[in-house]
């Protein structure tokens, strides 16, 4: 069954910070790159949603409903529902990612 992945819009935002932060640190063409390899990597999940795992801040506090795959350092948070994938964060792992998982979490529910 292939699902259709949805970004919600924080998620379309964290892809435009990602790549604006690397264009003005590095190149533009590392950060087209980057990008372009973010979006293969999201792209992927139509076809094996299932094969992300809970990310543990949010499974430490008992919250099951989202997965998370890695471009490193990069998390792709997101949850499967239905025959859709949404995708809720593409976030930096380096940065708090408790605090940050359970404001996304709690604002977009």
């Amino acid at each position: 069954m292939n699902h259709v992945v949805v970004l919600l819009e924080a998620a379309e935002w964290d892809l435009f910070d990602i790549h604006q932060y690397i264009e003005q640190h590095d190149s533009p063409e590392s950060a087209d790159r980057l990008l372009d390899d973010l979006e293969r990597c999201l792209a992927g999940l139509d076809t094996l949603p299932e094969r992300g795992h809970y990310p543990p801040e949010l499974e430490r506090v008992g919250i099951h409903l989202y997965r998370e795959i890695h471009f490193k350092p990069y998390r792709i948070i997101y949850a499967i529902e239905g025959d859709r994938v949404v995708v809720y964060g593409v976030l930096d792992g380096r940065r708090d990612m408790q605090t940050i998982l359970q404001r996304r979490v709690l604002r977009s529910r």
